[in-house]
């Protein structure tokens, strides 16, 4: 007499219950595009107040989501800053709290193939035992692609494979020049874990433009997460001064959209002992603006690719620049600008989208930093933050949705001796371009130092920098600037 099958009839279909469960789960969870410009001005964008760039894709981006007025990254120069949004720590917890740069070139000096590969700017990275937002959203079932700017490491172990992501293409370093793809003579365009110099010639914009459509038309049927780290519009990194000087790289169709430029358009100046020709301002603002309206180009084609498969309305969309604007760049009406610690430093335009739950065409002033950012995506994709790790954010999603207020009241930062802090509406400075304290609620361009007149606010302020400061000293270290 033979069994009966319902036994393994039972096991099928508890199978396919758990198969049916996860892919129920799994499409539940909210697509993450999270795109980031370097070295956009806080009113360079028409949403923000721009009289004269064109951004009409990330216009519409705003009126469909929340902009936020009063958003700050971590650090006033690029990989700190990125090194914090990806960790959701502040930078002298992270260990990243200072660049993987080589200083040569700022003396036009041309490295040796041999020579380079032993600089720090080749060997420095983030320590491996940080864990990044890909590496999390991971254990959700993410997929998750880095187009553009790395900025964290290039030696293996460093660069994004290594870290969490499943795909990348872009360069490793902090800049490079938009074209050919080097870095003061040094290629730097990577595929995954290997170099690659197929597309030189091709302007980079549109390659992470290119890089992320596929990425979206390979993986629309599970939940994704896709970084987009635009270069644009930083500077070239070339040693030729006509256009390192010259500021961003754009194409021609680009650069007409803008009024021409004065005559002259160059001028003779002497830089390090060496007589050059050179763009005047009103050049580099052309360039400037065109590079920033070619991103925003591109960042259409990727909204535009996301509708397409029906991922809109499920897909947390978050754009902010990684520091202040530089250069050519607009960040009126503050103070400062890209490297310093007013607020033209560190206070950066972000706009966030989630149709349906942020309420779209809104305006929010609370106070909010990019460490924000890993927890709010962390919770909203339903996956715990690891134990035993320390974050310097929270969950902002109900701020975004004007539910709640902001549970920011403090923030600090520090580059080498330069010093800054926000507690409520004060801000201090310490640094060598300036200080001072300031009250933001009446004065956000830091015009009007109160230090005299209000000493009982700057030695509170100066206590609760110091304790941060202690606060960060005593958290495990991290390298490689940590002595440990």
């Amino acid at each position: 007499m033979k069994r009966p099958a319902a036994p393994r009839v039972s096991v099928l279909l508890f199978l396919l219950c758990l198969f049916v469960g996860h892919v129920f789960a799994t499409s539940d969870r909210p697509n993450i595009l999270l795109m980031v410009s370097d070295d956009q001005g806080y009113r360079d964008i028409g949403a923000f107040g721009s009289p004269d760039i064109i951004t009409p894709n990330l216009d519409r981006l705003a009126m469909a989501g929340v902009r936020l007025t009063s958003f700050y990254v971590t650090w006033p120069a690029c990989t700190p800053s990125r090194g914090s949004l990806l960790t959701g720590r502040y930078p002298q917890r992270n260990g990243t709290c200072d660049m993987y740069r080589n200083e040569a070139p700022d003396y036009d000096y041309l490295y040796k193939p041999g020579e380079y590969r032993y600089t720090f700017e080749r060997v420095g990275g983030m320590d491996t035992r940080e864990i990044l937002l890909p590496k999390v959203l991971k254990q959700a079932g993410y997929i998750s692609g880095i187009y553009g700017k790395w900025d964290l490491g290039i030696h293996k172990r460093f660069l994004p494979l290594a870290r969490g992501f499943d795909d990348f293409y872009g360069f490793v370093n902090t800049g490079i020049d938009y074209y050919t793809h080097e870095r003061y003579g040094v290629h730097s365009m990577y595929r995954n874990n290997s170099r690659t110099e197929a597309d030189k010639g091709t302007y980079c914009t549109y390659l992470f433009e290119r890089e992320a459509l596929q990425f979206l038309d390979r993986n629309h049927e599970r939940p994704f997460f896709l970084y987009v780290p635009f270069n644009a519009p930083h500077s070239a990194s070339n040693l030729d001064r006509e256009i390192r000087n010259g500021g961003a790289q754009a194409p021609d169709k680009y650069k007409q959209l803008y009024p021409e430029p004065k005559q002259p358009t160059h001028s003779k100046r002497t830089i390090k002992g060496r007589e050059w020709l050179v763009p005047n301002r009103d050049l580099r603002k052309v360039r400037y603006q065109a590079s920033v309206t070619a991103m925003d180009d591109s960042i259409g084609k990727i909204l535009d690719r996301l509708e397409k498969h029906g991922h809109a309305e499920n897909t947390i969309v978050i754009f902010f620049s990684d520091n202040g604007g530089s250069g050519a760049a607009d960040n009126w009406p503050l103070r400062g600008h890209k490297g310093q610690m007013f607020e033209g430093g560190i206070r950066v335009p972000c706009v966030v989208r989630w149709p349906g739950r942020i309420p779209a065409g809104t305006v929010s002033d609370e106070f909010l930093t990019s460490l924000e950012i890993f927890p709010t995506v962390c919770r909203a994709a339903g996956v715990g933050l690891p134990e035993q790790v320390v974050y310097d954010g929270f969950d902002m999603m109900p701020v975004l949705q004007g539910k709640a207020k902001s549970e920011r009241k403090e923030m600090f930062w520090q580059r080498r001796l330069d010093k800054g802090a926000r507690v409520g509406n004060w801000k201090w400075v310490e640094s060598s371009r300036g200080s001072g304290l300031f009250d933001l609620s009446s004065d956000i361009g830091e015009k009007n130092d109160l230090s005299r007149k209000r000493p009982d606010i700057l030695k509170m302020v100066k206590a609760r920098f110091a304790n941060w400061e202690k606060t960060m000293e005593a958290a495990e270290p991290r390298g490689p600037f940590r002595d440990y």
